[in-house]
């Protein structure tokens, strides 16, 4: 049996898609979400028509106790609250699977998980809830789980699946690429539109390229290696975020291809009224800063701007507004 604890969009899918290839899936969750599926779990792909997954829904933590695999998806803030209830019930060696955003999370559980195999996973893809128990894969990318063996079960579970996972060697570095792209969900949640629309305008993208170059920076001088995730060298990104928007919007579908309602998570929990992870992305990105005695004044405006939006501020940024707001200088909009 696999269980999916914290099961949420990402949580849902993967635990449908898995449940798509023959794996027993139990999801731990909210009340909400877990009620919405008593008519049956719905996924669907980016392309492809929707298929119902069988799947055991429960909000008590003790549900996974029979679990050999855990997939943890809770947001950042309360992984060690997650470790705390899941030590309770797992048995000695139980492996537990991190695909979480952020690059502290696996190391958390391991703290809080001593008696369990904790791998760190990363998922590139964004997911989207369509109706009460649905949930749309909303952008491409192969799932990365660190490669050991541990990870076969995982990889026996997706094989069977037709769920693409790629084993690595350098976690931390692919880790840190996830999180170089999820800058973007700051300035997709500040902008209130479907990543596409955001990503379609050049005014948005100067304000991510400008927070990826920042970021990079930084990675670069503390010696931190940045695994690249898509056709693009993390590098090159910034330089390719500023090109024109009739040029961009040839080679978006090709780099990422996103569907045109699909939005951040960030987004997804102002519009919910939880609390935002912006403190494990641009936070990270503010705390390596002050480690190297330097500052990182683009990523540190975002989390202001994010944590004003968390407390009823502003959630509809022009992409101009959103640059002067991150005191960049104006160009020519194309």
């Amino acid at each position: 049996m696999i269980a999916v604890f914290g099961a949420g969009a990402i949580g849902c899918w993967v635990g449908g898609k898995l449940a798509t290839g023959g794996a027993d899936i139990t999801l731990v969750g909210r009340a909400r979400i877990m009620g919405e599926l008593a008519d049956g779990l719905v996924v669907s792909e980016l392309a492809g028509a929707p298929v119902t997954a069988r799947v055991t829904a429960s909000t008590e933590a003790s549900a996974a106790a029979a679990a050999e695999l855990v997939l943890v998806t809770v947001k950042s803030a309360q992984t060690a609250e997650a470790a705390t209830a899941l030590d309770r019930v797992l048995p000695d060696g139980a492996i537990v699977v991190s695909l979480q955003n952020g690059v502290r999370n696996a190391d958390v559980l391991r703290a809080g998980l001593p008696r369990c195999r904790v791998l760190a996973a990363m998922v590139p893809f964004n997911v989207i809830r369509r109706g009460l128990g649905a949930y749309h894969r909303a952008s491409a990318g192969a799932l990365r789980i660190e490669d050991a063996p541990a990870a076969q079960p995982m990889v026996d579970a997706c094989r069977a699946a037709g769920l693409a996972l790629e084993r690595r060697a350098d976690m931390p570095a692919v880790q840190w690429g996830k999180l170089v792209m999820n800058l973007n969900n700051a300035i997709n949640a500040l902008a209130g539109v479907p990543l596409a629309a955001e990503l379609a305008q050049r005014a948005y993208r100067r304000c991510l390229a400008a927070a990826q170059a920042e970021a990079l920076d930084l990675l670069a001088a503390a010696r931190i290696d940045v695994a690249r995730l898509t056709m693009i060298p993390p590098r090159w990104m910034p330089k390719l975020l500023a090109i024109p928007d009739r040029v961009f919007a040839r080679l978006l579908p090709v780099v990422v291809p996103i569907d045109a309602h699909a939005r951040s998570s960030m987004w997804d929990d102002l519009e919910a009224g939880r609390p935002t992870e912006i403190d494990h992305l641009q936070g990270e990105v503010v705390t390596l800063a002050e480690r190297l005695g330097r500052a990182a004044p683009i990523n540190a405006a975002l989390v202001r701007l994010v944590r004003a939006a968390e407390t009823g501020g502003r959630r509809d940024y022009s992409g101009d507004e959103l640059a002067r707001e991150l005191a960049l200088t104006s160009t020519a909009s194309a």
